[in-house]
């Protein structure tokens, strides 16, 4: 009998839940948790998800497909069928015990792809879309580290993955995601193996010191939020990139531009001049844009200071380099700062550079 979960807007029919363990026995040691991951203790578990349309599978093979996929994945990435443990001396590790993952195989058929996607506003039945709705990352010391739910729409299905941020970051979470993806599609040879060597920079010698009782978020989230689905085409993006590139690129620089793209198209060039570009990144376009309409629309003070912080993934920013498939936490926030009235007042080009200025300048030293 399916057990039913609701609230004022929706209801999500739970059919099955169940425990997935790896279908290989894990030799991993146990993993010290780092400074990055420690940071993350008091904090949620991490929530993706995708959406899908109808299946070729019916739902009585699709299932058992996913979680046989699913168990062969996490033989790929031990840890997060793991849980977490304390030792006397007070470290964290993720102990690799193939204690399991939760499965849950959920059902909300009263809603279409369309149903979900067409709102302004996140729909409110996205949260029962997710295991682990505001669980605390410090818990998987006596529940799984990751959860998977499967929830069948109408016309297609979401599947919806929860991860405690104290044991991996967004990268190595998708790096999961894809490789489940890959698993389920019949791949053997795995390109993006995950690294769990721990001697890093990022490894303490001192115990964390966590406060007495019930661990708590530092915010109250309980707070009203109102969150808001913002689309942009492809076109729209690369609009947007090619207004911010354009203001700052002088018609020298413009034939610069123009042959360095040629030479690095052009497959008879074997050993091009390694030219440096100062291109911005169609995501910080994207965020100078964000960044001025969220200050207009606050209408603060022109002589206030307004912040916007970024997440950047410091694998490759460390000397030496952390592994690309380092598997952890490996990023930081990168705050830029600019006054409302410079924010208001300048053009978009201005506000992507400063965006762009503060990446750049997000080194090995500053991580430090």
């Amino acid at each position: 009998m399916g057990k039913h979960c609701s609230n004022d807007s929706t209801t999500v029919t739970i059919l099955s839940k169940s425990i997935v363990t790896p279908n290989q026995k894990s030799t991993l040691d146990n993993l010290k948790l780092s400074i990055s991951d420690l940071n993350m203790l008091c904090c949620h578990y991490i929530q993706k998800g995708c959406l899908f349309t109808v299946p070729s599978l019916p739902s009585e093979k699709l299932i058992p497909h996913i979680i046989n996929s699913l168990s062969k994945t996490l033989s790929i990435f031990p840890p997060l069928a793991g849980r977490l443990v304390t030792d006397s001396d007070g470290y964290i590790y993720i102990t690799c015990n193939d204690a399991g993952v939760d499965f849950i195989h959920a059902m909300a058929t009263q809603f279409t792809i369309t149903d979900i996607l067409s709102p302004s506003d996140v729909h409110q039945a996205f949260k029962e879309f997710f295991p682990f709705h505001r669980k605390i990352n410090h818990t998987a010391h006596f529940s799984p580290i990751l959860a998977v739910q499967v929830t069948s729409l109408a016309d297609g299905i979401f599947i919806g993955v929860a991860v405690s941020h104290a044991v991996t970051d967004g990268s190595t979470l998708w790096n999961f995601f894809n490789t489940f993806a890959d698993v389920s599609r019949g791949v053997t040879d795995f390109q993006r193996l995950p690294d769990f060597r721990r001697e890093s920079i990022l490894m303490s010698k001192i115990a964390v010191q966590l406060p007495e009782g019930e661990i708590k978020v530092s915010f109250d989230a309980d707070a009203p939020l109102r969150e808001r689905i913002f689309s942009f085409s492809r076109e729209s993006i690369q609009k947007l990139k090619d207004t911010v590139n354009y203001h700052r690129v002088s018609p020298r620089e413009d034939c610069v531009i123009e042959m360095i793209s040629k030479f690095r198209n052009d497959p008879t060039v074997m050993s091009p001049v390694a030219f440096e570009t100062t291109e911005i990144s169609s995501f910080q376009s994207l965020c100078a844009l964000m960044w001025r309409c969220v200050t207009r629309a606050r209408k603060l003070e022109g002589s206030k200071m307004t912040t916007f912080r970024m997440a950047v993934n410091i694998r490759s920013r460390l000397e030496p380099k952390l592994p690309q498939y380092y598997f952890g936490n490996a990023i930081q926030s990168i705050a830029t700062y600019a006054s409302v009235r410079d924010v208001v007042d300048n053009d978009l080009t201005w506000c992507a550079e400063q965006l762009n200025k503060s990446v750049k300048e997000y080194d090995n030293a500053t991580v430090y």
